[in-house]
Parts: C-alpha cells; structure tokens; sequence
C-alpha cells in the first residue's frame, strides 16, 4: 500500500446561542477571527471528503431507538436556532462502504438511509462552507449519542472507532478532513429521563416533529439559560477551562491514552453532562497518527458562558 492521502483535522466547539445572545465586542471579535482562520485552514486544504462526527439534541434521534453511534447515507438539518435546513452532501457510497469496514472489524453501528440532523452537524458545515449545507464536498455523517444513558459510548471505544475510521481512510485517494464537532465542557438545558416530567418523557422518547411554536420556546429557553450562566445565577454546572485545556492538549500532542483513561462520570461530574459531545472530538482526531504532536497552525479557546460553551478550535494536519 502506498503513501496515505493528506489528512487533517478540526475540532470546533459549536454552539446555537452564536448570534441570539450578546457577548462582549472582544470575545465577538476574537471568535470571528478564530472561525475565519479555521475557514482559511480548511479550504487551503483542499479536502475532498470530510468525516463529520456530530452529536444531535433530540431533533433526529430520540430514546424509542437510540443507538450509540450512526452512520447516515443521506441527511438532511432540521435548520433549529440560526442554522439553515436542508440536505448534507453525503458520500453514499463511501459511507456505505465505511460501515462494511467496521462491521467486519466488530463495530455493530447502525446506518441511517434517512437520517435527520440539527445544528451538531448544520453548524459546522455553515461555518466553513456557508448556508447551503450541500455546498461542502462530500461528506460522511457520523451520529455520536450524547445525551441518553446508558447508551453514551465510552472513550475507549471511541478512540478504537476512530482509529478503524482512519484504517478505512488509509485505502481511499481523496484528501480527508475529520470534523469533530462539538463539546467541549457544557451542561445546556437539555432533558433527561431521570429528570423528566411525564410530557417531557415523552417528549424525548416519541420521534416528532416541533411546531415552529415548540421550536420558538426552546429557544428561547435555552437563550435564558445562557445569560443565567454568564450572569452567575444558574443551577447548571459552570464552564471547566481546565478540563478543556487538558483535552486540546492530549488531542494535539496526540496522547489520546490520557483521556481514554477518565472515567465516564467524571466528565459529568466536571465538565456537565453535554461534555460528552467531546467524544467527538476523540473519534475524529484518532482517525490521525496518534502518540506524537502534529503540525498545529490553530488553537484557541475562550469559556464564552452566554453561549453556554467552553469554546474550542484545534486544526491539526498529517501529511
């Protein structure tokens, strides 16, 4: 086998408060400089197939079937908060083929011919390639649970699944930029059946469709939420700058055997529990070298608690 193509890759933090909620003109401003330098990166890459690893927040996939991963071999956004609706340009055929890989490497992950996103997934590409989310080369969309226990895949198997990923990636010709979108340390207000209600049990368990009413009030909701945080005046656990900063560090020296190490509830118990969305993070970067630095033109980081999010940008090229 010869040399693999170039790889690279990104993890960007996403968050829907982005634009609805008012923060500092610095913070703007360095955010803005952040993701425009993250764009530039990206498209002086060239990528010609991207791996997008994404969470969801109960708009695509609900606890009535709720697998640990999912691989989609066409999608399309729900367009929640500030992002558009509409299809993802999805590699059918490679992400096909990607599932037969993992099948035969003992991943029994399912495959989605259908499956329905929202801003996990949306924001990301938006970001890099603008509104029309098919405007992105292909892509394969790769669902990561979250949210509903006890189904959330642990560290360890997300790092084998990420290293089967670049295994797979190791026999194509195109240039691959791996894309773990979300994280890092969060606790949104995002039910849980433990902690639910009768209606909001149903809620997460019974795919639906929301009424732009339904939608509306989530928002808004979650927008309170943000400015309660950054106002210090939450129930929800606060942002963890160090917890972030460990994480982007093993993820750029490559020693990912320091967080397949922590425990599961310890990323609860100091991250919150939308701190699994980092898991993203570890898929996509395990698909690369692992055990050494690679070449690493962008990192940043700012706790931004009216976004509701430990914000992170890390691109990281092997070549």
């Amino acid at each position: 086998m010869g040399t693999p193509a170039p790889r690279a890759f990104l993890g960007l933090s996403h968050t829907p408060l982005m634009g609805l909620n008012p923060v500092t003109a610095e913070v703007d401003a360095a955010l803005q400089r952040t993701l425009a330098a993250a764009r530039a990166l990206v498209h002086a890459f060239e990528p010609e197939l991207v791996v997008l690893v994404g969470p969801d927040h109960y708009n695509g996939f609900f606890n009535e079937l709720m697998p640990p991963f999912c691989l989609g071999t066409q999608a399309a956004a729900v367009g929640d908060y500030t992002t558009p609706a509409g299809p993802l340009n999805v590699a059918a055929d490679t992400t096909l083929a990607l599932a037969e890989r993992l099948m035969d490497e003992g991943f029994d992950l399912a495959v989605s011919r259908r499956m329905q996103v929202d801003h996990g997934f949306a924001q990301a590409l938006q970001l890099l390639w603008g509104d029309r989310l098919d405007a992105s080369p292909p892509v394969i969309p790769l669902f990561l649970n979250a949210v509903a226990q006890p189904g959330i895949p642990r560290l360890a198997r997300c790092r084998q699944l990420g290293a089967a990923i670049g295994r797979f990636l190791d026999g194509l010709p195109q240039r691959t930029l791996l894309i773990g979108s979300g994280g890092l340390s969060h606790e949104p207000p995002v039910p849980t059946l433990a902690h639910a209600d009768a209606a909001v049990r149903e809620r997460i368990t019974v795919k639906h469709e929301p009424t732009p009413a339904e939608r509306d009030a989530k928002t808004q909701r979650v927008m309170a939420a943000g400015r309660a945080l950054a106002a210090g005046e939450a129930s929800m656990k606060p942002l963890n700058p160090g917890w972030d900063l460990r994480w982007m560090e093993a993820l750029a020296s490559g020693r990912l055997d320091l967080l397949v190490q922590d425990s599961e509830d310890s990323i609860e118990r100091q991250a919150g529990l939308s701190a699994h969305e980092s898991k993203t993070w570890l898929v996509a970067r395990a698909a690369l070298p692992e055990g050494r630095a690679l070449p690493c033109p962008l990192r940043w980081y700012r706790a931004i608690p009216e976004y509701i999010a430990g914000y992170g940008a890390l691109f990281l090229r092997s070549e």
